[in-house]
């Protein structure tokens, strides 16, 4: 939504066979780490069964964007594979004439090309040449989006701002205040719209001096007072050829966009700011990342994947129902495909095919689920040997804890942090601790009476 004025001469409608995206894959997720050690971060589960590139690429479909690009520091077989189960083929959504590419780092010739990205503006460096292919001729804008956001937008209410404002670039952003300002880019306009300072994450004096009267956006007067400031959301779009020429010729070696390109740009280029006045969430860190999820639970919660205009798409899995034998569920969400028995579940994420024995307790816990099932006569074998299957074992206790993919956790485990520790590392045990949350790793075994 916007509140600028609107110009006297309409200008078309914008078209959305006119735009790509680019969705920015994050860098190696050190952020995000340990969930990230073995996969893209777009590939990062979320919500219990979708993964975090499904938000971008839903943005995208629900807007009519049907010409995406992924970039990623590193390739990934998850990443891969979702992509080609949930929106390439004929048993996903169906793209006509658009399509999904995945562009992973690669060596290339020149200094240049032996080098990672250096950045997200050098992501999208390494890989302009594209924009000179057949497939994007038409293409005149560009959106920039980011792949640790969760948020629902109609990307082309933004594109169509970007035209009527005539822009060179339009940042989407929004309100914010004091506690949160100096995360983000902040940004100061005039009354027009137009972008006149940019600064990175400023603090002290340098934060107060990026204050400015938000009811200019068309806030009311008391929600203006509380959020005094316009952080930018990472999410842009560029005309074409003005992101060819900032990248090739004015700023070759400006590698970030928010930091580097962007301030720059507001010098000679008209930069419009586009207010997004609604739930959005950096999912970036360990701690934002497991708030944000168990955030889903809340009644009523502040974002949900569901809505019948604008479904979240994720892999077709066609998993039977879950299975619930005298459980005790409070404020959670169980995925499909699951198996409780006896346990209790509260302000948790179950994720799909999680089995969860008897006497078990989750509490404020993101399981992640699995990516295959055990058979009956599998799990008692291994039972039988003493070996533990994947799931949560028999009395076990879980609270503040994200349980990643295939985890075999055993029984009378207790993972609760008692003492407290805010960072640790346990690799070796099969955990990481973050931000004072347990992070149990992907294919991780916890044996049987372990207390954490």
């Amino acid at each position: 939504m916007h509140f600028f004025k609107e110009p006297l001469v309409r200008t078309p409608r914008a078209d959305p066979k006119n735009v790509a995206s680019i969705i920015l894959g994050g860098g190696a997720g050190t952020r995000l780490f340990p969930l990230t050690s073995k996969r893209a971060k777009p590939a990062v589960p979320i919500g219990g069964c979708y993964r975090l590139i499904d938000i971008p690429m839903s943005n995208c479909i629900n807007s009519g964007i049907r010409k995406i690009f992924i970039l990623t520091q590193f390739n990934s077989f998850s990443l891969n594979r979702h992509l080609s189960r949930t929106y390439n083929f004929g048993n996903g959504v169906n793209f006509g004439d658009g399509f999904v590419e995945v562009l992973a780092a690669t060596q290339t010739s020149g200094d240049a090309g032996k080098k990672w990205f250096q950045g997200t503006a050098d992501a999208v460096r390494q890989f302009m040449w594209v924009f000179e292919d057949a497939k994007t001729k038409n293409v005149e804008h560009v959106l920039i989006l980011s792949g640790d956001h969760l948020y629902r937008m109609d990307y082309m209410n933004f594109v169509q701002k970007h035209i009527e404002s005539n822009a060179d670039i339009t940042v989407s952003c929004l309100p914010m205040d004091e506690s949160r300002a100096s995360d983000y880019g902040l940004l100061k306009i005039d009354e027009s719209g137009q972008i006149v300072q940019f600064s990175e994450k400023p603090k002290g004096d340098d934060l107060k001096a990026m204050q400015v009267d938000t009811s200019v956006l068309g806030l009311p007067p008391k929600e203006a007072a509380e959020l005094p400031y316009i952080a930018s959301m990472g999410v842009y779009v560029f005309r074409k050829e003005v992101l060819l020429k900032l990248l090739r010729s004015s700023y070759p070696t400006s590698n970030d966009f928010g930091s580097e390109i962007i301030p720059l740009a507001v010098k000679e280029h008209n930069v419009q700011a586009f207010l997004f006045n609604d739930y959005w969430e950096d999912i970036g860190t360990i701690g934002s990342f497991f708030d944000a999820n168990l955030a889903l639970t809340e009644q009523p919660p502040k974002f949900q994947f569901y809505d019948p205009k604008t479904p979240f798409f994720t892999s077709p899995r066609f998993l039977p129902p879950t299975k619930v034998d005298k459980c005790r569920i409070i404020d959670s969400i169980v995925s499909h495909g699951c198996f409780l028995r006896e346990c209790s579940v509260q302000h948790s994420i179950v994720g799909v095919r999680s089995r969860v024995e008897s006497g078990v307790e989750l509490k404020d816990t993101m399981m992640m689920g699995a990516d295959f099932y055990q058979t009956e006569a599998e799990i008692a074998s291994l039972l039988a040997e003493g070996k533990v299957p994947i799931g949560v074992g028999e009395n076990t206790k879980i609270r503040n804890c994200i349980i990643d993919k295939n985890a075999k956790i055993g029984k009378n485990v207790v993972i609760a942090n008692a003492d407290d520790v805010e960072e640790g590392d346990r690799p070796e045990d099969g955990f990481y601790i973050r931000s004072g949350i347990t992070v149990v790793l992907k294919n991780a075994t916890i044996r049987d009476g372990l207390v954490l």
